[in-house]
């Protein structure tokens, strides 16, 4: 691969981009309706409605979906069978907590790593240590994805933007500082409870561009 590869591949993941995986704020799940065959999530996220109107696209636990409803201290999604699918809110409850994130401005400073906020799969918390204050996560995921998951490569999960301080043959630990503890939901994960996992696009391009050659 050559520099100027390189280059398109870059400039194809600025246009896709969405998020930076920087959480501002959670909120927590209200109602979950049905409604003609659609699922719908009231999200209470007062502290973060300013920034918030009907069409914006809101990163909810790693998720890219648009807010189709703005009501007094909270937002509605729509979430299609798809998203459903491929994602932990197929198991989500009232009163979840759910990680929030607005989609990024351009020129902003970027000080997570380049997220879309379209899961790629479901992980499962298998181990939780603590130890000194700090907690690690040993996250459970499909085989298939583990050559995407470098170790001190880039991984969002749960729209979090971490880094991977170890792998296996089928899993990866992350380590969590007081900071994230403090405003992400991860303060509340126990073991066997899902997660919503987004590979570095990076690495999906350059597959692509590697299987090309």
């Amino acid at each position: 691969m050559d520099e100027r590869e390189i280059l398109a591949a870059s400039s194809a993941v600025m246009v896709l981009i969405m998020f930076t995986g920087i959480i501002e704020k959670t909120g927590k799940i209200r109602k979950i309706e049905k409604r003609k065959g659609k699922i719908y999530f009231t999200i209470d996220a007062k502290k973060i409605l300013k920034g918030i109107k009907k069409g914006c696209s809101i990163s909810c636990d790693g998720s890219c979906l648009t807010v189709v409803k703005k009501i007094r201290n909270s937002f509605e999604v729509e979430l299609m069978p798809e998203t459903l699918k491929l994602t932990k809110f197929s198991d989500s409850q009232k009163d979840d907590l759910i990680n929030l994130e607005l989609a990024a401005k351009i020129g902003e400073r970027l000080d997570g790593h380049l997220v879309t906020g379209h899961i790629d799969a479901v992980g499962v918390i298998s181990k939780i240590i603590q130890e000194s204050g700090y907690v690690d996560l040993i996250i459970k995921v499909p085989q298939e994805l583990m050559k995407y998951l470098a170790y001190k490569g880039s991984v969002s999960v749960n729209g979090v933007s971490l880094t991977i301080a170890g792998r296996g043959k089928d899993w990866f630990k992350v380590c969590l500082i007081t900071h994230t503890l403090k405003v992400t939901n991860f303060s509340e994960l126990q073991v066997k409870d899902k997660v919503n996992i987004e590979i570095d696009i990076v690495a999906r391009y350059l597959e692509t561009l590697l299987g090309n050659k």
